[in-house]
């Protein structure tokens, strides 16, 4: 392998029925970031059927170039042919760097493609930079620069871990949703766009759909709120959340809550923010009974407005809140409450 021979980033455009995820236009963000700081391009790939037009949408956010690889066998998300497709557009193209977002599709789809085009693959990841590896020279050691590292929480979240691939390219990474900001849109903004075809042979490793199910969730992605009112071990009980969902139904917000409040089955896994759970960036977040360890900052602290209400004056929450609030949460969430409802109504 002639590293030299790998240039660019690129990432992995997800759609489903012809709608590109919201994850495509994180990956472009960042990938926009770590392509200036290597003087490079950035490149979507986009694979689908009948997906040719999401070209312009992708060079809107940020893309230089599209490569789309549009085929019948690939109007639903299957592995074999959609690993084959990506496998052979790195193996035609040649990135320095290609990222995939960690959703169900990402997760599948990244380890096959990492392991047919012989390269490593880091997991999960919550931050990416350029920077030099081994991170502190080892004496007898070369140090290479230029390298992308990759930071994931490990040990079940109780640990950071800063990886690179020096030996290998390309260095790929499956990037967790939510952790990544977009860049603005550029409209009317236009990409080089190559159709590429691997060409597709069903074998006896292409599943058969036989049947799609949709369903609506009865959870809001917390993800997609504005506001979010979160409890910790603090709040003492699946019973007292309810006072959360009246603060939050006046904000006009969401429940949320920490890892410690999944663990002891108060809450479904769907409502957990931190590392180990969902990255969230709303305008307003209040945390209810929550401590603040690092792993759940990690996934709460871009949020715009941070309020903390905890008995503990010394809790790390108070830390990275804008407005904190030391005392009874049974007691201030009621009273935080009814001054809301009555704001509301005196602006009608």
């Amino acid at each position: 392998m002639n590293i030299q021979d790998y240039k660019g980033v690129y990432i992995f455009a997800e759609q489903v029925d012809g709608r590109l995820s919201g994850i495509a236009f994180e990956l472009l963000g960042k990938a926009n970031e770590l392509a200036k700081d290597l003087d490079t391009n950035v490149t979507a790939v986009v694979i689908g059927s009948g997906i040719k037009d999401l070209a312009d949408q992708l060079a809107e956010y940020g893309a230089d170039r599209v490569i789309v690889i549009d085929d019948p066998q690939l109007k639903e998300y299957r592995t074999e042919p959609y690993a084959h497709a990506l496998a052979s557009a790195i193996n035609e193209y040649k990135p320095e760097i290609m990222l995939v977002g960690a959703t169900p599709i990402g997760r599948d789809l990244g380890p096959r493609v990492s392991a047919r085009v012989a390269t490593g693959l880091t997991a999960d990841c919550t931050s990416l930079d350029i920077g030099d590896f081994p991170l502190n020279p080892i004496p007898g050691k070369e140090q290479k620069h230029h390298q992308l590292l990759m930071t994931r929480p490990a040990f079940g979240g109780n640990t950071i871990a800063t990886i690179a691939c020096p030996d290998n390219r390309p260095q790929m990474a499956t990037v967790r949703p939510g952790v990544m900001q977009r860049q603005a849109r550029q409209e009317g903004a236009k990409a080089e766009v190559i159709e590429f075809n691997p060409g597709f042979t069903p074998d006896h490793k292409y599943v058969e759909i036989l049947d799609i199910v949709k369903t609506v969730g009865e959870t809001v992605d917390i993800m997609d709120a504005k506001i979010l009112v979160s409890g910790g071990r603090g709040m003492g009980g699946p019973e007292n959340f309810k006072l959360l969902r009246e603060l939050a139904d006046a904000l006009g917000g969401e429940v949320a809550c920490s890892r410690a409040v999944v663990d002891a089955g108060w809450m479904p896994k769907d409502m957990q923010v931190g590392q180990t759970g969902k990255t969230v960036r709303p305008q307003i977040y209040v945390a209810c009974g929550i401590s603040g360890a690092i792993q759940h900052l990690a996934g709460m602290e871009e949020s715009d407005l941070i309020i903390a209400i905890n008995k503990d004056e010394t809790a790390p929450i108070f830390d990275v809140a804008d407005y904190g609030i030391v005392g009874d949460v049974f007691k201030i969430l009621p009273e935080f409450t009814e001054k809301v409802k009555e704001y509301k109504a005196a602006k009608k």
